[in-house]
């Protein structure tokens, strides 16, 4: 019989969303009359903007004509798409990134998970906690960890404690390790990163010979003037940092899946010999034998945002989404929970009540108010105790979702 990757035998038993979906499955079963809410998995609910849906009717329809259709189009993804990316996402902050420094994917959340290979097995790797799981799973499969503790934690990987005490924001450790993985605006805790913050985070890289995997995939949502958007505002941050970018809950892309991360040309590792290797390289190398390249309907549909119009689109689903996020932050607050989150990120990270275990708060939530929520334990065991919702929902389920908790439930 073939023989198995025996590190997906450490994995948990299930992956955070499938064991959610699952439970809520088993509920609904049960009480085939409920109207559940589902405030749980980040996943948006407003129609793609009229630029989107234009600019990918007229990307069908060219790949219609002969002079039009297009085939294997660039892994790397299409110039006018890296080239719109680096002058509206970067340039017009102040940050310098080339075109061909950036690569299309199709989500960040493969990138996060995928970008690991490129690095040695030894690597040791720190983490946020709570962290979204896919940070950890993904070394773990690759055999970064030992087994997991009662906790859930893996033996190998560095915690970084993200505390009410601290922000929920990491600091740099005692120690060295080889790759970092930051989320700046946090998932789930909605914090984020200052740009003190992010350089203590860079002079760290720099002193130890660390990368820093960047997830900036809620950026957009960022209201505070004076927070960074990206790591590569930081001075020095284009010597030891990756950041990974989406169009997911910025324009509405989760099903239409289209992504990127910066990989600067600065950016380098050491082989078995302590040569330096370009990473850039790397991941050139790597993204070009395993991926194909996103569509050319959805990077020209991605392009869009860029125009007047489809600027004006996109904030205006990220302003409804903040709006329900204030929604549910205040009527959390009323119910006497402690909230945090949702000013500059989608999410909400109120505690449980005094006593009660995310994943005990997660069913009462769920039987009794018929809403389903994430909870915190899932992404670590920093999070006990909390529980995420998302703002990604319609307005009227999330008014509807705040009344049921209050008339419903006993805090």
């Amino acid at each position: 019989m073939a023989r198995i990757n025996d590190h997906y035998l450490k994995l948990g038993a299930g992956y955070l969303f499938p064991e959610i979906s699952q439970r809520v499955r088993l509920f609904e079963e049960q009480h085939s009359d409920a109207k559940i809410i589902r405030m749980g998995i980040g996943d948006v609910v407003l129609p793609l903007g009229q630029s989107v849906r234009d600019a990918m009717h007229r990307a069908v329809d060219e790949l219609g004509t002969a002079e039009g259709f297009r085939g294997y189009g660039p892994e790397q993804g299409y110039a006018f798409l890296r080239e719109a990316i680096a002058e509206h996402e970067f340039r017009a902050c102040g940050v310098e990134i080339s075109p061909d420094e950036i690569f299309v994917s199709d989500g960040s959340k493969c990138d996060s998970a995928n970008i690991q290979e490129i690095f040695a097995v030894q690597a040791r790797v720190a983490v946020p906690d709570p962290v979204y799981p896919v940070y950890v799973d993904s070394n773990v499969m690759a055999g970064r960890s030992g087994p997991r503790d009662d906790d859930g934690r893996y033996q190998g990987i560095l915690y970084l404690p993200c505390t009410e005490a601290n922000g929920f924001l990491p600091q740099p450790p005692g120690e060295a390790v080889d790759l970092v993985y930051l989320c700046s605006p946090n998932n789930p805790t909605g914090s984020v990163a200052t740009h003190d913050m992010l350089a203590a985070w860079v002079a760290y890289a720099r002193n130890c010979g660390a990368i820093i995997l960047f997830d900036a995939a809620y950026e957009a949502y960022i209201t505070q003037e004076d927070l960074p958007h990206s790591i590569f505002e930081i001075p020095g941050a284009r010597e030891v940092a990756i950041e990974f970018r989406s169009f997911s809950k910025k324009a509405g892309f989760t099903g239409l899946r289209c992504a990127y991360l910066v990989v600067p040309k600065e950016l380098e590792g050491i082989d078995a010999q302590g040569n330096a290797v370009s990473i850039h390289s790397l991941w050139s190398r790597r993204h070009s034998t395993k991926f194909n390249g996103a569509s050319y309907p959805v990077q020209a549909g991605a392009a869009s945002i860029y125009s007047e119009q489809g600027r004006a689109e996109v904030q205006a689903s990220i302003d409804y989404y903040l709006a329900n996020a204030k929604i549910i932050r205040e009527g959390l607050s009323s119910l006497g929970l402690r909230v945090f989150g949702g000013v500059n990120a989608p999410y909400v990270w109120a505690t449980t009540p005094d006593g009660v275990g995310s994943w005990d708060f997660f069913d009462r939530l769920l039987e009794q108010a018929h809403v389903v929520g994430t909870p915190g334990a899932g992404f670590g065991a920093q999070g006990e105790g909390y529980l995420r919702l998302s703002a990604f929902a319609q307005r009227d389920q999330v008014e509807e979702a705040i009344v049921r908790m209050r008339e419903r439930m006993r805090l």
